[in-house]
C-alpha cells in the first residue's frame, strides 16, 4: 500500500506536542542532510545516522543526543511510516516540527536514498563548529552550496530548541521559548546584551540577562559585515524570515537528491 502521508504527518505531529521534541527533530534532519559536499556529490540526507559503530555518522561529535530523537520516532517508522526511507521521513518528521512549532510550512517531497551499510558514512567534520567564526561558516556552508543570506537563514532555526552540556559542550536556550518557532533569534541578537560567559564545561559561550546564551558562531553573524544586514533584516520582518526559510531548508533537506516527487 501506498504512504499515507497524512497519518504519518499526524503521528509526527502528536509526538511533537507530547514529547516536546521538536527542536532536536529538526536537529536530525539537519545533521543528516548537512554532511553533503557539492564538489565529491558525497553525503546528503542518507538516513545513514542508523547505523551504530566507531565509523557511523551517529558517533560524530557533532551527532551526540541524536539517539533520543531516533528513537522516538521509530514507533512512526515500524508503523505509517514504514514504506519511508529513513531520510525520507527524518526529512518529513523535521519539516512537521517546525510547522507545529509555529515555523512556516516547508514543502516536501519523497525520493531520497538510504544508505545501504555503514561503510557509506562520510568522515567526520562536516558540520559547523560552534566555538568557530565567519570563515569556517562559510567554508562549512559554502561546501553544502549555500550562500551568505542561507547561512544567516538556516542559523534561524536556533529561535528553537538549547544546547546540552552532555551533548554540546554548550548549555541553555537560544530564546526565552525554545519551542516556539519565529524570529525571536535574530531580535535577541540585536537587541540584548550579550557577556562574555562559560558553559558548565568550561567551553566560551554568551550570555543574555535572562538566562539565554548565544554561541560564538551565533555573534558571528552581528560581527560580520555581510551576514548582519541579514539579521536586521529577519529581526524587522518575521514574515520574510519564514518565506526565505521555507525556500532555503527545502534546499538542505534535498541536497544530492535527484528525482524527488511532491508526496500525494
Amino acid at each position: 500500500m501506498p504512504t499515507d502521508y497524512a497519518a504519518v504527518r499526524s503521528a509526527i505531529a502528536d509526538l511533537v506536542n507530547e514529547k516536546k521534541c521538536g527542536p532536536i527533530l529538526i536537529r536530525l534532519a539537519w545533521h543528516d542532510a548537512g554532511t553533503f559536499c557539492k564538489n565529491t556529490k558525497t553525503g546528503g540526507p542518507r538516513g545513514c545516522m542508523r547505523f551504530t559503530g566507531d565509523k557511523s555518522e551517529a558517533a560524530f561529535g557533532a551527532n551526540a543526543g541524536l539517539a533520543v530523537a531516533r528513537d522516538l520516532l521509530e514507533m512512526i517508522k515500524n508503523g505509517p511510516a514504514k514504506d519511508m526511507t529513513y531520510a525520507d521521513f527524518w526529512a518529513l518528521a523535521s519539516i512537521v516540527a517546525v510547522k507545529e512549532m509555529g515555523g512556516p510550512d516547508v514543502p516536501f517531497r519523497v525520493g531520497r536514498k538510504d544508505a545501504k551499510e555503514v561503510g557509506e558514512s562520510v568522515e567526520e567534520g562536516r558540520h559547523p563548529d560552534a566555538d568557530k567564526e565567519s570563515d569556517h561558516l562559510r567554508a562549512v556552508f559554502g561546501r553544502m552550496g549555500f550562500n551568505d543570506q542561507d547561512i544567516v537563514i538556516l542559523s534561524g532555526a536556533h529561535t528553537v530548541g538549547k544546547c546540552h552540556a552532555d551533548r554540546s559542550g554548550f548549555e541553555g536556550p537560544w530564546t526565552a521559548d525554545p519551542y516556539k518557532f519565529d524570529n525571536a533569534y535574530f531580535v535577541d541578537l540585536l537587541n540584548k546584551e550579550w557577556k562574555e560567559s562559560k558553559a558548565s564545561t568550561g567551553n566560551p559561550q554568551f550570555a543574555g540577562s535572562d538566562g539565554t546564551m548565544m554561541l560564538i558562531s551565533d555573534m558571528a553573524l552581528l560581527k560580520d559585515e555581510k551576514f548582519r544586514p541579514f539579521v536586521e533584516k529577519y529581526a524587522k520582518d518575521e514574515k520574510a524570515f519564514f518565506d526565505d526559510f521555507a525556500v532555503t531548508y527545502q534546499k538542505l533537506i534535498e541536497l544530492g537528491c535527484t528525482d524527488l516527487t511532491a508526496a500525494a
